[in-house]
């Protein structure tokens, strides 16, 4: 077949959905931060101090976790201090979850210590190990060779014009 005449290599790949939420969290940083806070770190000088990682950088990407929504700000006060914030997750940082575990599960299986995983993230009702899985809306599991890609309502192709603002 003529490579020309295959429609998928005239997708735009401008609107993906992968490509924007990389933009937002796709940095290491950003994600080691996610992973303290649902540990339950949640003040900028424990993250700091867990991480190991500059201020400045530390800072910026709280910041723009906050801005887009994924974390919030709350105040507390410990006995016989000044108010302070500490970083909570909010609905939308919560719906990240199966794609950070799914990173987890696979450095699991690939890139885990010779002696095995560092932590084991448990059900806390039953105490089973978590896994992630793809499922179908009628609850199949569904493995990547079953995968079906099919268009989208905001799929373009290049030749497409510009959708109006």
């Amino acid at each position: 077949m003529d490579m020309t005449t295959e429609p998928r290599l005239d997708r735009d790949t401008t609107n993906c959905s992968i490509a924007r939420t990389l933009e937002l969290v796709g940095e290491k940083w950003t994600l080691l931060v996610l992973r303290e806070i649902w540990y339950g770190v949640s003040r900028f000088s424990d993250l700091h101090q867990m991480l190991g990682c500059p201020r400045n950088l530390l800072a910026e990407r709280l910041r723009k976790l906050v801005d887009n929504g994924i974390l919030a700000t709350e105040a507390y006060q410990a006995e016989g201090a000044r108010s302070r914030y500490r970083y909570v997750v909010t609905a939308k940082g919560n719906d990240l979850v199966p794609a950070v575990l799914g990173l987890l599960q696979w450095g699991d299986k690939y890139r885990a210590d010779p002696t095995g995983p560092a932590i084991v993230n448990r059900h806390r009702g039953c105490g089973a190990a978590l896994s992630v899985q793809v499922r179908c809306e009628h609850d199949h599991h569904v493995p990547a060779a079953e995968m079906e890609i099919t268009p989208g309502p905001g799929f373009r192709t290049r030749s497409d014009p510009e959708p109006a603002t």
